[in-house]
């Protein structure tokens, strides 16, 4: 394919699982010989908290031949801020909770030209958009999950682990409630906050149980994460999640019932002879989200978004409109999917 994939990201000093997710993107689409960057606005901008290493541009704007592809994310969407009036452009969305939350008018969206593609990941998040906005043309790309990192570790102990941070108020009650369940008195409790990607995989592959505590999620990524280490799964689907919980190890919890919750996984952990499920659970992330999988779809997408109309054109990041990228969001530091602006550095680009 002819051309460039030019994936527009924010500089994000803090884990960002859909930040992470563009960076994959670009390296499954690198590996299939198609020319694919990250453009981040600062020059030399590297993330810091995960490894892959991917082709970057920088600057403020960037000027597209009638061959290049622009992706951007769906926060990014406001009215009136067409990033590259003309050229060939797809919507990344990750999330469809956040579609409306920078778009208020549920008419004109996304008032570009030409008229863009969707990217989404689940099941879930392709039926929202669709029924939202027919008239564009919409391709599901499941996520891939690094099964090679995320993997099984010599030794799990018994243990449960949650991520607090997007409920942290239930983390608190969960925590002190798994410490009075009866059963659940000798049980390591682990947070998952503060770490690295590596770090997060290591913990997870001796945990016995993972505490599935998203809120308003495009897909869940932990879960995955936590199924392709063996760990079977307790919690919340959380909106687009509801398809990992077909996985054999995973059990759905009907929302803000922390003591439902709490006792369901005490009765999972004491489950006898799980082997077999942490494995079927591994394999059937594997059957779904690796890059085996995954690759052909992402190539598929961007031949169907190459195949729409485009023309040179002159992209502005959508750093230059950041200001009121956080106004639309309402000042959100990630409660939805981690993906919104954190750091100083965006804050004031």
């Amino acid at each position: 394919m002819s051309g460039r994939v030019i994936y527009m990201a924010p500089e994000v000093a803090a884990e960002a699982g859909g930040v992470r997710m563009l960076s994959r993107h670009v390296s499954l689409l690198c590996e299939a010989g198609i020319d694919a960057a990250l453009w981040c606005p600062a020059p030399g901008y590297r993330y810091t908290w995960f490894d892959e290493v991917v082709p970057m541009l920088s600057g403020t704007d960037l000027e597209l031949t009638a061959d290049d592809l622009l992706v951007v994310p769906e926060p990014a969407v406001l009215p009136g801020r067409d990033p590259a009036p003309g050229a060939r452009k797809v919507i990344f969305n990750q999330n469809h909770f956040y579609t409306l939350l920078t778009w208020p008018d549920p008419s004109g969206y996304p008032g570009w030209t030409p008229t863009p593609t969707v990217w989404t990941a689940s099941r879930e998040s392709a039926r929202v958009l669709t029924r939202l906005y027919p008239e564009l043309p919409l391709h599901r790309v499941p996520y891939p999950i690094d099964t090679d990192l995320f993997r099984p570790g010599p030794r799990r102990t018994r243990s449960v682990a949650w991520m607090p941070r997007k409920r942290t108020q239930e983390s608190t009650l969960l925590k002190r409630l798994l410490a009075t369940t009866p059963g659940a008195e000798d049980v390591e409790l682990r947070e998952l906050t503060g770490l690295s990607e590596h770090e997060v995989a290591e913990t997870l592959g001796r945990t016995s149980v993972f505490v599935a505590l998203g809120a308003f999620e495009g897909f869940g990524l932990p879960v995955a994460e936590a199924l392709s280490t063996g760990c079977l799964v307790v919690g919340y689907p959380a909106g687009g999640g509801l398809e990992l919980f077909d996985a054999p190890g995973a059990w759905a919890v009907p929302d803000q019932r922390p003591l439902l919750l709490a006792e369901e996984t005490v009765r999972v952990l004491d489950l006898p002879d799980t082997e077999g499920l942490r494995t079927a659970s591994r394999q059937w992330v594997r059957d779904r989200h690796t890059a085996e999988t995954v690759g052909p779809a992402l190539v598929e997408a961007v031949r169907a978004a190459r195949a729409r109309p485009g023309a040179p054109a002159r992209a502005v990041h959508f750093s230059a409109w950041m200001d009121e990228i956080l106004a639309a969001l309402g000042g959100l530091t990630g409660s939805a999917d981690g993906r919104s602006p954190r750091s100083s550095r965006e804050r004031s680009a």
